[in-house]
């Protein structure tokens, strides 16, 4: 996607790295942030929003969704989360099964969501990989930030559910750990093998047959990418830090809905918890003690938290909401806007370049009527690369349309709403 210039000015610009700026001002050249502060000048030439009476955040970033990979509104034809014919999957890729014209991003866009990291689903101990990527684009390999962001992993019930019901391993938990155990070990020694013939003399070394699988795993073992580990319960998530030690591998907690009872465990660890979803009922067992202050309290332990709506199962543009009302129940503002920026890009790879207002970073930018942790703020205006994408002055909201990068942008189309549909066999 090409680059725009262009001057924010006005606003209430929120970094998230630094202290609000009133009547701030963000030079944007070439689809990167040029400057941030207030009484910056404004080269001659460059257009000018008017960001007076709003506030300027960065993109807000799910950490953890299945936007994409779990169409909204086509049932089982845009449904490709979980590959569930074999419990260790590491070689599929949630980039493969990406429709860039899901719904869902278009729905992420509204809510400030204009960054994504979407993973495949849990029915597999081993699920397969994950891949940050921009809420915009023709195709999904215009919108990749980082690929592969991650490898997914899954302990507690669904795995246990989806191969006991198949009379398979693994059907309890003993099995889904010695799974995830044998592949580790699979992929260790797939690497020894690698390292051994690279020791030899060039004449002497035989190519070691690829394997993709293990490869993957490989990545993980090199500390490469980062373990996401889906947890609920603090027993699973207990076996999730008992193997991380084992294997020395970066672990990423994904969900953590007990995650406050061993919250100095985690802490003393420097282990991310990527907490939620939080709008939810307790529809299984291992999701009885979900709360809406569980993220205030894994905070207050010294825990680095990122808010995830896991959508489908909450619609993505209600991430904001989810953190305002963590806030509701003992979650610090400043934590809850870092749970949806800065953090979770950290986690994801891609801090480098989104998650808070800097110079250097990609001039991803939601401007909002007004304190977004106030359920009557909406996004106004939506930019990634500094261009224009979504417009909501007036409640009637307008989408630009994709181009080639380079491409001249054609007049934006209206939107006419959507909504979300979850299929009955979803399995998040």
């Amino acid at each position: 996607m090409a680059g725009s210039s262009v001057a924010i000015v006005g606003g209430r610009v929120v970094p998230v790295t630094g202290p609000p700026i009133e009547n701030g001002i963000v030079l944007v050249t070439d689809g990167t942030i040029a400057a941030v502060g207030a009484g910056l000048a404004v080269p001659d030439g460059v257009p000018v929003i008017d960001a007076a009476g709003s506030w300027v955040l960065p993109g807000f970033i799910d950490a953890h969704a299945h936007v994409g990979v779990h169409e909204e509104a086509q049932g089982w034809a845009g449904q490709d989360t979980n590959e569930m014919t074999d419990p260790v999957t590491a070689q599929v890729r949630a980039l493969d099964a990406i429709n860039p014209a899901d719904l869902g991003f278009r729905d992420a866009i509204t809510g400030g969501v204009l960054a994504v990291n979407v993973n495949p689903g849990s029915g597999n101990p081993i699920g397969g990989q994950t891949v940050a990527l921009k809420c915009w684009g023709r195709t999904v390999d215009e919108m990749v930030l980082r690929q592969p962001s991650g490898l997914k992993s899954a302990l507690g019930e669904n795995p246990k559910r989806t191969y006991g019901n198949q009379d398979r391993t693994p059907s309890t938990r003993l099995g889904t750990a010695a799974v995830i155990r044998g592949a580790f070990v699979d992929a260790a020694n797939y690497l020894a093998r690698i390292e051994a013939e690279e020791r030899k003399p060039e004449g002497e070394r035989r190519p070691v047959d690829r394997d993709l699988k293990l490869e993957a795993l490989g990545r993980v073992l090199r500390r490469e990418i980062p373990w996401r580990q889906h947890c609920h319960r603090a027993d699973d998530i207990a076996t999730a830090l008992r193997i991380a030690g084992e294997f020395g591998y970066d672990l990423v907690i994904d969900h953590g809905t007990e995650a406050h009872l061993l919250a100095d465990l985690i802490a003393a660890r420097d282990i991310p918890v990527i907490i939620g979803p939080l709008m939810t009922s307790r529809s299984k067992v291992e999701l009885r003690n979900r709360s809406l202050g569980n993220p205030g309290l894994l905070a207050r332990a010294g825990v680095t938290i990122s808010i995830t709506t896991d959508h489908p199962v909450v619609p993505i543009h209600f991430l904001i909401h989810q953190a305002t009302l963590s806030v509701k129940h003992g979650l610090d503002r400043e934590t809850a806007l870092r749970a949806l920026t800065i953090n979770p890009a950290r986690v994801a790879g891609i801090d480098g370049r989104l998650g808070s207002i800097e110079a250097g970073k990609d001039a991803d930018l939601a401007i909002w009527s007004g304190d977004p942790l106030d359920v009557f703020s909406r996004v106004q205006r939506a930019l990634i690369n500094g261009t224009e994408i979504y417009t909501d002055l007036e409640g009637a909201p307008v989408f630009a349309t994709p181009q080639p990068p380079g491409g001249a942008q054609p007049p934006p189309r209206r939107d006419h709403g959507m909504r979300s549909v979850i299929c009955a066999d979803w399995v998040p």
